[in-house]
């Protein structure tokens, strides 16, 4: 009897069980899915705060007054906290350095930031090249334009090569024979001879670093900008070197030095001045060589042309009868002529230079489009002769392509 009553009891209770079992798991679940709620929700909190945060620290940023970029020019203390700066708008300030500095080193020449009420500096930046010097470099040097492109300027080229290509190809060359390698090459001539197309062909021909300065781009608004950016450059041509630098138009900052100098010219003078110590600075046979070129040679600072500068000074002159020859040549060759007496032009351009035969080509070939040819006549070029040479545009028919 007791044990019939214990077995009744057991299933009694299996039966109970077996109804709440389905309850139990569902709270399982139930709190499982609360927990992941739990989850979501700390996530998407974590989220929310960082993204106030950021705002916070936007929002300070925004209210914070604005600085002023300066440079480090004297030091009045041991401690380095009371400083002489320049800043960019041009005037200079005995300001105290802030005590967020204390454990960074200052020095001469510093970039730095300075707070915009009363100049004290504040931040030290970073001692970057400006980026319109670092944009002188040129990344891609495949200018198009190689020796074979250059009509009438062989001795030219030969003197560039061993000027400029010979020292950094094979510097030991030079080692033997005992003798320092160029410094620098100076072209001059007059316009349209083919100094910068020389230039640019040595840009596409060696390997090394070129640079490329228009020397207006020296002539700054501030006392000691346009040195501080002679400096750069040289700097960067240094830290990349093997490297060239061109400038350009070096007659821009170069002229002779005078007494009665405006205050404008005497900027002017203390460019060339940076510029004259930064090619005395070269090593010896370094890797860093120096073109420049001017249609100007006559007004140039003797300090310039002086040996130890311009080691080499190469001339170009206008194109005689066999350069002009090799010029009209060159220009021709992708030219679909015909019957076209190359050496009628060649007496006809006596006194011109390379650029004005060029300029005949092209206008030669505008002629033979405005027939609606696709043949180029001796005709075109002598009409492209003659609008050069007269500026008649009353002669020159009306071209029919536009009717």
């Amino acid at each position: 009897m007791y044990s019939a009553d214990v077995e009744r009891r057991r299933k009694e209770e299996d039966n109970e069980y077996g109804k709440s079992d389905p309850y139990i798991s569902h709270l399982e679940n139930r709190i499982k899915e609360v927990q992941d709620q739990i989850l979501s929700l700390k996530s998407q909190n974590s989220e929310r705060i960082a993204e106030l945060n950021s705002l916070q620290r936007e929002l300070e940023s925004f209210r914070e007054d604005s600085a002023i970029t300066g440079e480090i020019e004297d030091f009045l203390d041991d401690f380095d906290r009371r400083v002489i700066v320049r800043s960019s708008s041009g005037g200079s300030y005995v300001v105290n350095s802030s005590n967020k500095l204390i454990k960074e080193k200052l020095y001469l020449g510093q970039q730095v930031a300075l707070n915009q009420r009363n100049f004290n500096v504040v931040e030290i930046l970073p001692q970057a090249i400006e980026p319109f010097i670092k944009n002188m470099e040129l990344e891609n040097r495949d200018t198009g334009i190689s020796y074979s492109d250059i009509g009438g300027l062989e001795s030219q080229i030969q003197e560039v090569r061993e000027s400029v290509e010979l020292p950094l190809l094979k510097p030991e060359v030079f080692v033997r024979i005992g003798i320092e390698a160029p410094k620098g090459v100076l072209f001059h001539g007059p316009p349209g001879t083919g100094k910068t197309l020389l230039a640019r062909a040595v840009a596409n021909e060696t390997k090394a670093v070129f640079i490329r300065v228009v020397a207006t781009e020296l002539v700054q608004k501030f006392i000691g900008e346009g040195a501080r950016a002679v400096r750069e450059i040289f700097d960067l041509a240094n830290a990349k070197s093997p490297s060239i630098i061109f400038i350009d138009e070096i007659d821009a900052i170069g002229a002779t030095r005078m007494d009665d100098a405006t205050s404008g010219d005497r900027e002017v003078n203390r460019t060339l001045m940076q510029l004259l110590s930064e090619l005395d600075g070269f090593d010896r046979r370094g890797n860093v060589k120096f073109i420049a070129a001017t249609n100007r040679v006559d007004i140039l600072d003797p300090a310039l042309l002086r040996a130890g500068r311009f080691d080499r000074s190469i001339e170009f002159p206008l194109p005689n009868k066999t350069a002009r020859k090799q010029i009209f040549k060159i220009h021709m060759r992708n030219i679909n002529a015909e019957n076209v007496d190359v050496n009628a032009l060649v007496e006809l351009t006596e006194g011109k230079n390379g650029a004005e035969i060029k300029a005949i080509c092209t206008e030669a070939g505008m002629f033979a489009i405005r027939r609606d040819s696709e043949i180029v006549s001796h005709e075109d070029f002598m009409k492209a002769l003659f609008k050069l040479n007269y500026k008649d545009q009353d002669r020159i028919n009306t071209p029919d392509i536009f009717m």
